[in-house]
């Protein structure tokens, strides 16, 4: 066959794309379970940061096992369902009627015997998903630690929500006053909410990723308030 031809350089470019595309597939296949260990592990690092605990690099796993004493589903009646609370796909959830979902609870033991209940979160902020875990303290009521991530927020403004600064603020605020669920407000820098519920400042230039974490928390805690309330009562 001329080397030189149409014809050749067509069956050249096909040859070569397939043989690309069958390694590239065999390399997708040959690190997909390393691929979704490392994810599964940064899932753990997360839950236990929102119980302010942070393990060595190569502790996340036995440090999981450590303190993650419990996990289960609820409902939104506060009642526990079948189902692997690890797998819940909150993202997925956050967009069903209340009813429907299911509501993943991770139970953290900590050193002095203390015990949190972890809440997974999922949002929007501005370009593209937020997320984060709440640990709350057994009375049902009171934030014990908080962690957020992001996708692509911009560096310096949105992005701040995953830094301390702004995680921290919600250590020890009230989502559960008088004995009715009020999310925790997030707002401008120097104000107040009007409805007396707690409330942290808002990342400076960050309206909208603030915001997004505001509905967030309102959006997928508000399901949690049976079992919340069942928390306070016992």
């Amino acid at each position: 066959m001329n080397k030189q031809s149409n014809t050749y350089t067509i069956i050249y470019i096909i040859v070569l794309a397939a043989i690309v595309g069958a390694a590239l597939a065999f390399t997708s296949l040959s690190l997909r379970e390393r691929q979704q260990q490392n994810a599964d592990l940064d899932k753990m690092a997360q839950i236990l940061a929102s119980a302010r605990l942070t393990p060595a690099k190569g502790d996340v796993a036995a440090d999981f096992d450590k303190y993650i004493v419990g996990q289960f589903i609820t409902n939104t009646a506060g009642e526990k369902t079948e189902g692997n609370a690890f797998d819940v796909n909150v993202d997925a959830q956050s967009k069903l009627k209340d009813s429907e979902r299911k509501l993943p609870v991770f139970v953290c033991r900590l050193d002095d015997g203390s015990e949190k209940y972890i809440l997974p979160v999922y949002g929007a902020g501005l370009w593209g998903p937020i997320w984060g875990y709440i640990a709350i303290d057994s009375d049902g009521a009171t934030i014990y630690g908080a962690y957020f991530a992001h996708q692509g927020e911009t560096p310096g403004l949105g992005a701040e929500i995953a830094k301390p600064p702004f995680s921290s603020q919600f250590e020890g605020k009230h989502i559960i006053k008088n004995g009715e669920f009020v999310p925790v407000a997030v707002v401008k820098a120097g104000q107040k909410p009007t409805g007396g519920e707690d409330y942290v400042d808002g990342v400076s230039g960050g309206t909208i990723t603030s915001k997004g974490v505001a509905s967030m928390l309102d959006n997928c805690l508000a399901p949690y308030r049976s079992f919340l309330k069942n928390l306070s009562n016992n």
